[in-house]
């Protein structure tokens, strides 16, 4: 249905019909390490008997699989992606609600690519101590579901573009029922009256250069307050959106800064306790294990995509994201089975499961192999506790890294101290 909505159906016999190319772009993300060649074979292995078509099923040439990349493009990987993608936990999934609320992070990370001349003009190249880096970037934005690391909404675009400005585009798939977790990067007045608007609730950090002067003390030493689209604005007090503010320290925690303020739509302390949202805002490092799955874990060393031309770019991105929706969904489906904590599978065994699953199957199905996936003792022993404090100012690079590493214990966080009076 995808092929033929975007018109990308082949119309006549080929080596590499358009469904079969859906599903060795996907099978590109969970070989990476295998080259073109090893990777349609292994996929062969499991489409033979579906006779697509009529047509022979022989091993393609490189420049063969390009052309069919080429012609099937990126839209129907991309539509498919946005037809499957949803937040999936059904209420009393731990981790996944606070309140009656689904938890879902916005945030976003880089993906290297080729050092091909086309890419750095599409995407860009940061810069780097001494000149540029070694890789042009581009910048992936995404709306994640915290108790399932399930991506259900992205934002492509250069390395260097503004988060701000990708964020509108993602903030239309909020929902009534969700609590959205952010950084502080992203609260501005038009932003934040975007995203509640939805109505969903939300919970972001603050700058440290951010005005919001208390205008009314509640009874758990947060305060109300109002956020204005600018200062000439808060001079007049016109059009202000009234916002409650949560103060906070995390003592004991080494590097840890002085004052950490939230600020948030939920205004009833009673409802929602400032000590509840200042420990809870924690679970949007949820999203950066999920890019160290994206990027370390699935490809099985740090990711660096494949294609060198800017229209393949796309599409390998949503092939990747494909395959980690149905890695976390099959993960899901089996800590259902089993009465657990998503977070407490591992999603490097899963990996490992259905890449021995898909040389017998056509497709993978996120209900193919839950029994394997949930085998308790291949349960990550990091994830007995879902959460962890933040290094101290680590890179974004950093923080996956050490998010990956299964060398000891995971850490348990500190809780947070009671708001500030």
């Amino acid at each position: 249905a995808v092929l033929a909505e975007t018109g990308r159906q082949s119309q006549r016999r080929r080596q590499l019909p358009a469904r079969l190319v859906v599903y060795y772009v996907m099978a590109l993300a969970l070989y990476a390490q295998s080259s073109y060649g090893e990777v349609l074979r292994g996929l062969l292995e499991g489409v033979r008997w579906l006779r697509l078509g009529g047509a022979e099923l022989a091993v393609a040439t490189k420049s063969a699989v390009t052309r069919a990349r080429v012609r099937l493009g990126a839209a129907p990987v991309r539509v498919l992606f946005e037809r499957l993608a949803r937040p999936f936990a059904t209420p009393g999934v731990p981790g996944a609600w606070y309140r009656g609320c689904r938890l879902v992070s916005l945030d976003g990370t880089t993906l290297d690519l080729p050092d091909a001349p086309e890419l750095e003009a599409r995407y860009g190249r940061p810069g780097a101590s001494r000149g540029t880096s070694s890789y042009p970037q581009l910048q992936l934005l995404n709306l994640t579901e915290c108790g399932t690391h399930a991506i259900f909404a992205v934002a492509l675009d250069r390395y260097d573009a503004s988060e701000v400005r990708l964020a509108p585009a993602l903030l239309t798939r909020l929902r009534p029922e969700m609590l959205c977790l952010a950084d502080r990067a992203f609260v501005g007045f038009e932003l934040w009256r975007g995203a509640a608007t939805s109505g969903a609730n939300l919970l972001w950090r603050l700058r440290a250069n951010q005005v919001l002067p208390c205008r009314q003390r509640l009874a758990d030493g947060s305060y109300l307050s109002r956020l204005y689209a600018s200062p000439a604005h808060r001079r007049r007090d016109e059009d202000g959106l009234v916002v409650r503010v949560i103060e906070y320290r995390l003592e004991g925690v080494p590097g840890a800064e002085p004052l950490y303020r939230l600020v948030t739509t939920l205004l009833d302390p009673a409802a929602a306790p400032a000590a509840e949202l200042a420990a809870l805002y924690h679970e949007r490092w949820e999203s950066e294990g999920t890019f160290a799955e994206l990027k370390v874990s699935l490809p099985g060393e740090r990711l660096m995509l494949r294609s060198r031309r800017a229209d393949l770019v796309e599409q390998e991105v949503y092939g990747l994201l494909l395959v980690h929706l149905a890695l976390r969904q099959l993960m899901y489906e089996a800590s259902r089975q089993n009465g657990c904590d998503p977070d407490q599978l591992s999603f490097l065994h899963t990996v490992r499961v259905v890449r021995r699953h898909l040389p017998f199957h056509a497709a993978f199905s996120p209900s193919a192999a839950p029994a394997d996936a949930a085998d308790g003792a291949d349960r990550d022993p990091r994830r007995a506790v879902r959460a962890k404090p933040r290094p101290a100012q680590p890179t974004r690079g950093e923080a996956q890294d050490e998010q990956l590493s299964h060398q000891g214990p995971r850490r348990t966080r500190r809780t947070p101290a009671a708001a500030l009076p």
